[in-house]
C-alpha cells in the first residue's frame, strides 16, 4: 500500500472507543479516524458530528465496504468479533479487534483464515505487552538478577457494577467472565515475560458458569513447558480496580503494581533475599506512554510494510485456546 495515511473506522463506537480508541487513532502516526458505527444511525450521526468524524453508519457491512476506509478497529461485544472481522476481511479491510479475540478458539481460527484468504492484517488488542514497564520486568527476569525463575502470579480485578457493559456476565454475548475480559491480559503478559507456553491449565470459578451466565471470579493455575508454575486471579466483584504481577526467582522477586497502566508512570520493585528476610529492595520508575496510541501505530506500520507485531491474530488464538480451557465447566 502506497498511501501514507491509514484511514480507520471504529465498529461498535461505545464509551471505551470514545474515551480510548478514537483519540488513539487521531494521535497515532500515519493514522486518521474517518468513520464510526453504532447500531442506531441517529446516535452514530450524533457522535460523528460531536467528534468531527466524516462518516457514520449503523450497518457494519456499509462501513467496511466504504472506499474511504482502509482498516477497522472492532470494539463491539465479544459475540460479534468473529462475524465483524470476517466481514471486514471480505471487504479487504485490515482489522484490529479488541480482546478477547473471539467467543472461542474455533471462531478465532476462522478469523485468521478469513484475513489470510483476503490478504489483510489481523491484530488483537493485547497492548499491555507493549508497555515499557512490562518489558522491563521481562528484562530483569531474563537477566539473572533474580536467579532462576520458578513461579509467577498476576491479578486483575475491578467492580463490574460500575461498568456500562451490561452484558458482561451474559455468556451468549461475553463468552466468558473476568477470565475473558481481564484475565486474558494477565495470561498474555505472563506468556510474554516467561517467553513460554502453558502445558497444564486448571481453574476454580465462582459461580460455576452456565449456558446463561459467566463466572464472576476465577483462579487459574498454569504450568509452563520449562516448569514455571503460575497463577492468575481475576474478578468482577472487587471494591476497587487493581492489577499486579510478580515473578519469583531463586535469588529475588520482581513485581509491579498496576502493570496494566497506560499514559502513567509505573513502579517496579526488586527484592533480593537471604534466608528468611529481605536483604535489599530497589524501586524503579518507568514512564509508560499511551498504549492505545502505541498499538494503533504499530498496526499502521505493519499495514504500510513494517514488521509483523507479536500481538497478531496467531498470538490471540494461542491466548484463546488457553482461556477456553480455563472456563470449560459445562
Amino acid at each position: 500500500m502506497q498511501q501514507r495515511t491509514i484511514r480507520y473506522g471504529i465498529i461498535g463506537f461505545g464509551r471505551f472507543a470514545e474515551r480510548a480508541i478514537a483519540p488513539a487513532i487521531r494521535n497515532a502516526e500515519n493514522s486518521a479516524l474517518v468513520a464510526l458505527q453504532k447500531r442506531q444511525i441517529e446516535l452514530a450521526r450524533a457522535k460523528a458530528d460531536e467528534h468531527a468524524v466524516p462518516l457514520a453508519f449503523h450497518s457494519v457491512g456499509d462501513l467496511v465496504r466504504h472506499p474511504d476506509v482502509d482498516a477497522v478497529f472492532i470494539t463491539s461485544a465479544n459475540a460479534v468479533h468473529c462475524t465483524e472481522t470476517i466481514a471486514a476481511a471480505e471487504a479487504g479491510k485490515h482489522v484490529i479487534v479488541e480482546k478477547p479475540m473471539a467467543m472461542n478458539a474455533a471462531e478465532a481460527a476462522r478469523m485468521i483464515d478469513a484475513c489470510d484468504a483476503h490478504q489483510v492484517r489481523l491484530m488483537v488488542g493485547h497492548m499491555v505487552r507493549l508497555s515499557p514497564l512490562v518489558k522491563r520486568v521481562k528484562q530483569i527476569a531474563d537477566s539473572g538478577m533474580i536467579g532462576t525463575v520458578k513461579a509467577a502470579r498476576a491479578e486483575f480485578f475491578y467492580d463490574a457494577r460500575m461498568s456500562h457493559r451490561t452484558w458482561l456476565i451474559d455468556r451468549a454475548i461475553a463468552g466468558g467472565g473476568p477470565i475473558f475480559d481481564v484475565g486474558v491480559h494477565c495470561l498474555d503478559t505472563l506468556r510474554f515475560i516467561l517467553d513460554d507456553e502453558p502445558v497444564d491449565v486448571a481453574s476454580a470459578l465462582s459461580p460455576l458458569p452456565t449456558e446463561e451466565v459467566t463466572e464472576e471470579s476465577a483462579f487459574v493455575s498454569l504450568r509452563f513447558t520449562r516448569g514455571v508454575v503460575a497463577s492468575i486471579f481475576c474478578s468482577y466483584t472487587a471494591p476497587l480496580r487493581r492489577s499486579f504481577i510478580e515473578i519469583v526467582g531463586t535469588e529475588g522477586i520482581v513485581s509491579a503494581h498496576d502493570f496494566t497502566v497506560s499514559a502513567q508512570t509505573g513502579r517496579i520493585t526488586v527484592t533480593k533475599g537471604k534466608g528468611d528476610r529481605a536483604a535489599a529492595t530497589t524501586l524503579e520508575e518507568v514512564i509508560v506512554p499511551n498504549l492505545y496510541i502505541e498499538e494503533v501505530s504499530i498496526f499502521t506500520r505493519w499495514i504500510l510494510g513494517g514488521p509483523k507485531p507479536a500481538i497478531d491474530g496467531g498470538n490471540g488464538l494461542r491466548n484463546q485456546l488457553i482461556i477456553d480451557r480455563a472456563i470449560a465447566r459445562l
